[in-house]
């Protein structure tokens, strides 16, 4: 990965996604995902009154939520993304770690943001319209326990 800073941002069309553990032979699986959203954390706020300051609130930090992650492809006929979500409905969570990875102009990787112990929580099918000519579309919605980022 790039360690040097540059002037120009990357743009948000160079990426990948490589889900660990999840393609038939165990490998990774990595996916031809057109759209990453909800990468994202927040950090709850306790108030805190000391009974002896008049008016004045202190703020702490509390729990760490992580934001669901969705991935949306175009249906291509490989159903390891619903086999995934069916396990989980059938008590059986496949938890797997996904990298997302920034890729710069010439498709070198520039930064990686690795999902940790991700799971499926919500998948969509395609939304079908005899008038159309859009692509049919596949969505997964990811929870997680954690976002780390390679340097």
């Amino acid at each position: 990965m790039s360690s040097t800073a540059r002037t120009d941002p990357y743009g948000q069309m160079n990426f990948e996604v490589v889900i660990d553990a999840l393609s038939v032979d165990g490998r990774s699986a990595r996916g031809g995902f057109c759209e990453v959203s909800g990468l994202g954390m927040s950090i709850d706020v306790i108030e805190y009154r000391n009974g002896g300051d008049a008016g004045a609130v202190r703020k702490l930090p509390g729990l760490t939520r992580f934001s669901n992650i969705t991935l949306k492809r175009g249906i291509i006929g490989d159903v390891a993304l619903f086999h995934w979500i069916e396990s989980v409905s059938r008590g059986q969570p496949l938890r797997s770690n996904v990298t997302i990875i920034l890729l710069d102009e010439n498709r070198v990787p520039v930064m990686r943001w690795r999902v940790v112990r991700a799971w499926p929580c919500k998948w969509e099918g395609p939304a079908l319209n005899g008038k159309g000519n859009e692509v049919a579309m596949e969505s997964i919605e990811l929870c997680h326990e954690g976002i780390e980022i390679d340097e």
